[in-house]
């Protein structure tokens, strides 16, 4: 995937504080400017035009309102008008990504390539462990590749002793899990939905900045500028890191920006941890192999969808996010609920969930903050609702969920955790060997991004730079063994 500082990153939250503001400002009245206030007569343009890039940001505009470019091709509806059907929307359309097809490059077939570093070794590795035959010898004593022949599994590359050929990946396939991206006759890329296990790497992945979902930005600032409505927000817990100031900065300015309430979700990560203990132990007492944890709903989906061996070891405790918002609904049943994480994914899961009313990411927080000139660390200091404990501060870094399940299983049962860090195809193909094959550990956790929650599509800080973060934070927490000792 993209590292997360890019040129396209900071272009789309540009266009997303844009449309904030047109909210904020005037309800849209001047949302037809927008394509040109981002990209102005006399800037040199990405694509063909100024006219294409403009058409490019307008679509990228229909996503942030809450559309999805996909369902809205042939509209010949005004932004403004798009916005007034976003005012007037009463409840959100189905979660999917989709691909601008105006932004798409048509990236060429993914393949590997002989470079000018290859020597003509007499060895010939990559001739002689091709499985397919495909690799020859020119005059000139350069290796050169038929396509026809060649099924890209990278022997080639991996044996030439000079890296001189190299993988030209399509970035957003190679980046999906599950096949799910694919090239139509003119080489544009499209999502099949059916497959789609809603991880958000392609969106991370895509250096055009092609692949867009449905916000539900303008949703929730509708209702943060209603004062007949009180809205609860649930920071998920890497959200450490992820804002200037501290954690308390960014409460008082949430506040600031017109929540009531502001929960925290790993306190809904010490319930999971609770329970998934108590499911483990009963697990490992009726003799099954393993168990899989995970919060990622892109994983229960990837489970069910693309290795369904393995959801019979999959975990049936409830996430983080359903635990806090349950808790919200049962002691605050007018409470909206909003869920701010790091994930596309958690839109979907909430369309699943009874007590989640509405998701919005790191940098979609971030943007309302921009467009409602409040500055974090500039924001009063305010306390969460309720503190959590330090394992529930953990679960957003990889070995974090497993460790806090461990902390509670130690003395009631043998625990061999391990980590698969990062739902893709290998990591895919783990799994199903586990299931079938067995492993040595019996408790795997599954993490979709890489490094965990801090690296997902939706957040703003650097991974590592999150993880320091949320390392920090855990050592302040108390142990929710003490917890639960004396609240007995």
């Amino acid at each position: 995937m993209l590292p997360q500082k890019n040129n396209v990153a900071p272009l789309r939250n540009r266009i997303i504080v844009k449309v904030a503001e047109s909210f904020i400002n005037n309800r849209f009245d001047n949302a037809d400017n927008i394509p040109a206030e981002i990209m102005p007569d006399g800037t040199r343009p990405y694509h063909a035009s100024l006219e294409v890039d403009r058409n490019i940001i307008r679509q990228l505009v229909l996503a942030i309102m809450g559309f999805s470019p996909d369902d809205e091709k042939n509209s010949t509806l005004s932004l403004k008008e798009y916005g007034k059907k976003a005012l007037q929307r009463e409840k959100l359309l189905p979660s999917k990504l989709s691909v601008i097809t105006d932004a798409c490059a048509a990236c060429m077939k993914q393949q590997h390539v002989v470079t000018n570093f290859c020597r003509g070794c007499i060895a010939r590795p990559c001739q002689v462990n091709c499985p397919k035959g495909a690799i020859s010898f020119t005059e000139a004593n350069r290796a050169q590749i038929n396509p026809e022949l060649c099924i890209n599994c990278g022997i080639c590359m991996n044996s030439c002793p000079y890296n001189a050929i190299i993988k030209v990946p399509v970035p957003c396939e190679d980046s999906c899990p599950v096949g799910a991206i694919t090239k139509d006759e003119n080489g544009k890329e499209h999502i099949d939905n059916s497959l789609c296990i809603s991880c958000g790497k392609c969106l991370r992945s895509c250096p055009f900045g092609a692949i867009v979902e449905p916000y539900q930005i303008i949703d929730v600032l509708k209702l943060l500028k209603d004062s007949n409505k009180k809205v609860a927000a649930m920071l998920a817990p890497a959200v450490l890191g992820q804002f200037s100031g501290s954690i308390n900065n960014l409460i008082g300015a949430m506040k600031k920006l017109g929540f009531d309430s502001v929960f925290e979700v790993a306190v809904g990560a010490d319930i999971t941890t609770e329970k998934e203990a108590a499911e483990f132990i009963e697990r490992m007492e009726k003799g099954d192999k393993f168990m899989t944890t995970s919060c990622c709903p892109a994983y229960f989906r990837a489970a069910k969808t693309s290795v369904p061996e393995i959801a019979p070891f999959v975990s049936e405790t409830h996430t983080p996010m359903y635990y806090t918002s349950e808790k919200i609904k049962q002691e605050h049943p007018d409470f909206i609920t909003v869920f701010v994480g790091p994930c596309y994914a958690k839109r979907v899961e909430a369309e699943d969930d009874p007590f989640v009313d509405y998701v919005i990411t790191f940098e979609e927080l971030g943007a309302m903050f921009d467009a409602d000139k409040i500055k974090v660390d500039e924001s009063e200091p305010l306390e969460f609702t309720e503190i959590s404990c330090y394992q529930g501060r953990q679960f957003p870094v990889s070995g974090g969920v497993a460790g806090a399940v461990k902390s509670l299983v130690e003395g009631k049962a043998e625990m061999r955790a391990e980590t698969v860090d990062g739902l893709t195809k290998e990591g895919l193909k783990t799994l199903k060997r586990y299931a079938l094959k067995g492993c040595d550990s019996n408790m795997i956790e599954v993490m979709c991004c890489e490094g965990g929650c801090v690296a997902g599509p939706g957040c703003l800080a650097m991974p590592r730079k999150a993880a320091l973060a949320v390392d920090k934070y855990v050592k302040t927490g108390i142990d929710l063994n003490d917890k639960l000792k004396n609240s007995k």
